[in-house]
């Protein structure tokens, strides 16, 4: 695989984004056996494969972008929700040790197609 400027900061970001996550994650006192069974959670979004590479990908790619877990981390500091503050760390956790590993936001064309490379 072929390393390009753009890939190296996607998972650089990744890197970011995942020591960031932890970090605040255990800062919060979260649990450290809740981290790590949860951490793996988004993959179920995976599921959606088993039905078609158009449900697979939407499904995965909604899981994996950051626009839920920053749109609920919102809504959990409005509203002052903050028992949902740990468990959306760990998403972002999640996303974060997705792409530093290199696995991007899928195509709909298959599993190995994603936005930063063919895996």
């Amino acid at each position: 695989m072929k390393f390009s400027i753009p890939n190296i900061f996607v998972r650089l970001e990744g890197l970011v984004v995942l020591a960031v996550a932890t970090t605040l994650y255990f800062w919060l006192q979260g649990s450290t056996t809740a981290y790590f069974i949860l951490l793996l959670l988004p993959d179920v979004g995976m599921l959606g494969y088993i039905k078609n590479k158009s449900i697979g990908a939407l499904i995965y790619n909604v899981s994996h972008s950051y626009i839920l877990p920053i749109l609920f981390l919102m809504l959990a500091l409005m509203w002052n929700i903050t028992v949902l503050i740990p468990y959306l760390l760990i998403w972002f956790a999640h996303i974060g040790m997705d792409r530093m590993i290199g696995y991007g936001l899928k195509y709909s064309t298959g599993f190995f197609h994603t936005h930063m490379h063919k895996i």
